[in-house]
């Protein structure tokens, strides 16, 4: 209906198509935004999963180190400890035996691993095979590199004893009292320049038996 001395003024062609326009910019800007907030947001999920689990792998290695003991055969309870590397003996499965266990970042693919031998008690004397019997990973995205180490190892002196400590690798060890865990995380090291921190220290008890 229209009213009797009222002017009507419709949209011109040219008005609609910059209307147009507008709305498909602002759509475009809406799922763009939504798009990074969306990558942001799978990243913060997914560096927490990994930092995560490099915490719990963190706490597992120190309960491990913690229970570290004499071998089956009379070894001592460290065999080898380096940057990247760390062998001792331990009871890691509460069986009736003393494992030895390999603890090593792959450095080829960012993964903490553990490698766990059992005694060979067929040999006289007991025995452990030359190479890691079972292998498994404890945490992934751990880019730990030459200047940061996974472990690093002090003497009974520490922290009295500064300039020894903490000891040049790999350590002597039977002058091993502590051991630090120190994982470093990131799941986009290219991007994201802060890594994600995690370490803890543990006294090795039963050394203290050896003094």
């Amino acid at each position: 209906m229209t009213i009797p001395g009222k002017t009507y003024k419709a949209m011109t062609l040219v008005e609609v198509l910059m209307a147009i326009l507008i709305v498909t910019v602002a759509m475009e800007g809406f799922t763009l935004l939504f798009a990074r907030s969306w990558d942001t947001n799978k990243f913060i999920l997914e560096e927490g999963m990994a930092s995560a689990a490099a915490s719990r792998a963190t706490n597992k290695i120190i309960i491990q180190l913690r229970g570290t003991q004499q071998a089956d055969n009379g070894d001592y309870p460290i065999e080898e400890a380096g940057d990247f590397d760390l062998t001792v003996y331990a009871n890691s499965d509460d069986d009736d035996a003393v494992e030895r266990v390999h603890y090593f970042l792959d450095q080829a693919s960012d993964q903490l691993r553990v490698g766990v031998s059992n005694p060979d008690t067929t040999t006289t004397p007991i025995s452990y095979p030359a190479l890691d019997e079972v292998v498994s990973t404890l945490a992934t995205y751990v880019v730990n590199e030459n200047d940061n180490p996974v472990f690093y190892y002090y003497n009974d002196n520490y922290p009295g004893d500064t300039e020894n400590n903490p000891l040049s690798t790999p350590a002597p060890v039977g002058s091993i009292q502590l051991i630090r865990v120190h994982l470093l995380v990131n799941i986009d090291p290219v991007h994201a320049p802060n890594n994600v921190n995690i370490e803890s220290f543990v006294d090795l008890r039963n050394l203290h038996n050896y003094d």
